[in-house]
């Protein structure tokens, strides 16, 4: 069992930038994916960045190339810095984990929030 904690959502100026921890408790064995997506108002949960155990990384387009993911193995963790910060990017953050030998088990947080206004 995987439990994850988001930290680091807060109120940020457009153009701000702001990074995201997110600290998962229980052992992430194998071939794994540790992501975060989000959620704003009145919207579906869409997918932010993944980051792979063997480093591939992927984004949404709307954040490539202002937002970076990355991870610590040993310390099981995930990050997400996030950069040049728009107001569309106002939502809740939840960190994801795949495990591929617990394919059909998504390991959720929380969510942590994130505010994009002056």
């Amino acid at each position: 069992q995987v439990q994850l904690v988001e930290s680091g959502g807060d109120l940020v100026q457009p153009g701000g930038s702001l990074r995201l921890s997110c600290a998962a408790s229980g052992r992430i064995f194998g071939l794994n994916v540790m992501g975060w997506y989000r959620q704003a108002p009145g919207k579906q949960r869409e997918l932010v960045a993944t980051l792979t155990d063997d480093g591939s990384a992927n984004y949404a387009a709307s954040v490539k190339g202002r937002f970076t993911i990355s991870r610590d193995d040993a310390r099981n963790t995930v990050s997400l810095q996030m950069s040049s910060l728009k107001p569309e990017d106002t939502a809740v953050y939840y960190c994801h984990v795949w495990e591929a030998r617990r394919p059909n088990v998504n390991y959720w947080g929380k969510g942590t929030l994130v505010t994009v206004a002056s």
